[in-house]
């Protein structure tokens, strides 16, 4: 007897698990960048001594091309995301990547896999990232003189291919992601610090993440930028250097703006923010699912429902927008997209 075929969407692999065949890497010695090549995605060399594996000397980009339904293949805000990459290597003395050799990199890169870019709702997601390999264990008060710089691709799907579900998260108003000068600065070390005090959170109280509102002012969560919305407002963290300067959030401040929203940067705090949320939304902001929708805020151990507790029809409208311009179904008036 035959079956009839399966309308399941097929199981893809975990975000970020599986990488592209190849990969750029350029070298940095004697006091200058060497050209970059073509490498097969593999091991590298890496000196025990390296001062990455001592000292934390590295930082990264994550961003994304799209394959739209013409066939083209396009990036999405890749001069901000090497600026920024480019200010993480300032911060941490790390020898700054040349921004013309870095966006050349990224286009060889994704040239080399462009059979592996998925077609949308999925995306190539890109990974540059910067090491310190200077081979000295005594060099804690001294920058690296030599490093690497490698651009990795990794084919994503759908993010919210399962339904998207609204996030539990814990407010901490004690702790800090990180030190509050490299805040900005997009290095595994902050991540690395957030990720105790996330699944501690987990374990306890069955959250997504942790926002992190030292001394009770709201900032960010371990892995992305908060956002309030409600009545033709939204309401952010300023920017300083104590968290990160998401280019998905300057992104959706900008559309919201241009759907007439007030939108508001300045320091609030968890109080303000829990009777916003009683008729309002809130959401996390990254490039990985652009912007997801809160339902509950957990606070000293009460629960808090974000409006009725499912993602907001803002939030839901907002990211929607943004991934049209992503995938070029609508019109980039701002610019941010580059054919590759």
């Amino acid at each position: 007897m035959a079956t009839a075929p399966s309308t399941m969407e097929p199981v893809r692999p975990a975000f970020g698990t599986v990488l592209a065949e190849q990969m750029a890497v350029a070298v940095y010695r004697d006091g200058k960048w060497q050209p970059h090549e073509l490498r097969a995605t593999g091991t590298i060399p890496m000196h025990p001594g390296a001062h990455v594996l001592h000292y934390a000397s590295t930082c990264f980009e994550g961003f994304k091309a799209y394959r739209w339904a013409d066939g083209s293949i396009n990036v999405f805000r890749m001069d901000r995301h090497i600026e920024r990459m480019r200010q993480s290597a300032r911060s941490l003395v790390l020898p700054e990547p040349d921004a013309a050799q870095l966006a050349a990199m990224v286009r060889a890169t994704i040239d080399a896999n462009r059979a592996a870019v998925p077609e949308a709702p999925g995306a190539l997601y890109l990974r540059p990232l910067l090491i310190g390999t200077t081979p000295n264990i005594g060099a804690a008060a001294t920058p690296a003189t030599e490093a690497m710089l490698i651009v990795l691709v990794s084919p994503v799907w759908d993010y919210f291919a399962g339904g998207a579900k609204p996030l539990r998260i814990l407010v901490d108003d004690v702790n800090t992601r990180s030190a509050a000068h490299t805040g900005r600065v997009k290095t595994g070390g902050n991540y690395a610090a957030a990720l105790g005090p996330t699944l501690e959170a987990r374990r306890r109280f069955k959250t997504d993440q942790v926002l992190f509102c030292p001394g009770g002012e709201v900032q960010e969560t371990g892995a992305a930028n908060f956002v309030l919305i409600r009545d033709k407002r939204l309401l952010t963290r300023s920017l300083d250097s104590s968290f990160l300067h998401g280019v998905t959030r300057d992104s959706l401040l900008t559309l919201a703006r241009d759907e007439g929203f007030t939108v508001e940067e300045r320091v609030f705090k968890v109080p303000e923010m829990l009777e916003w949320a009683k008729a309002g939304e809130a959401a996390l902001s990254g490039t990985a699912a652009v912007l997801a929708g809160v339902g509950t805020l957990v606070y000293r151990e009460q629960e808090y429902t974000v409006g009725n507790g499912q993602i907001g029809p803002i939030t839901q409208a907002l990211r929607a927008k943004l991934v049209a311009i992503q995938q070029g179904r609508v019109s980039d008036r701002h610019g941010w997209i580059r054919r590759v």
